[in-house]
């Protein structure tokens, strides 16, 4: 299984009215139960875009933390979702899905595979 990052910037999201967003809530609340049975999702949420935001470099040597973001940019992460699935045409069906639950694009990324420790015996 390959774990997948599913995510979209906040950017993306349309101005959506009263009804749309009630449409949107129900579909992704609908379409999060059927990842849960179907065993795939692992994480999934959106982000508090109104809490504050901090940075933390720690290039000096130890841990300098700042307000906001650490980068400028217009564009910042709205929400995510982690699945594991058997392969990439699983993950596009999943990120197929919630795009049409949203309605607005989703980015999709695989996860680096992790290298298993070996113990000397």
């Amino acid at each position: 299984m390959t774990e997948y990052l599913i995510a979209f910037n906040q950017e993306w999201v349309p101005e959506l009215s009263e009804a749309e967003q009630q449409r949107a809530f129900r579909d992704v609340t609908a379409l999060r139960a059927e990842m849960e049975d179907a065993e795939v999702l692992i994480y999934t949420n959106g982000l508090d875009d109104t809490a504050p935001v901090f940075s933390v470099d720690a290039s000096g040597g130890a841990p300098v933390f700042s307000d906001g973001p650490y980068v400028e940019s217009k564009e910042h992460l709205g929400g995510f979702a982690v699945v594991s699935v058997a392969d990439e045409e699983a993950a596009r069906l999943w990120a197929g899905r919630i795009a049409v639950a949203c309605g607005w694009p989703q980015e999709v990324r695989p996860f680096r595979v992790q290298r298993r420790r070996t113990t000397a015996s």
